[in-house]
């Protein structure tokens, strides 16, 4: 089974969202979004982001957010999303940085 892979370079914000939400939501889906390569992440990338996932929930299939970059990690713990995404990565690196 091959694997549909976004990535997502530069920013994530409102001024792209328009052009990313049909991309995102494509057919055949998007089975992971590789999020290394983002800048900036503002709540509309968090909101297409999650409509990314609720529309994966909908149609019984996973969706895996990879390759956190800063600045995804940085919203996502601003936010609390990380559990609404089951997202390891960053919950783990919130539990380490509680560590420290």
């Amino acid at each position: 089974m091959s694997q549909n892979v976004l990535r997502i370079e530069g920013e994530l914000t409102i001024f792209r969202a328009t052009e990313l939400k049909p991309v995102i939501l494509a057919t055949p889906a998007v089975d992971e979004i590789e999020l290394s390569g983002v800048t900036e992440l503002d709540s509309a990338g968090v909101q297409l982001l999650m409509m990314a996932k609720r529309a994966a929930v909908a149609q019984q299939r996973d969706l895996t957010l990879s390759g956190h970059s800063a600045a995804v990690i940085e919203v996502f713990e601003l936010l609390n999303v990380a559990g609404y995404f089951g997202d390891h990565l960053v919950m783990d690196s919130r539990t380490k940085n509680s560590r420290s």
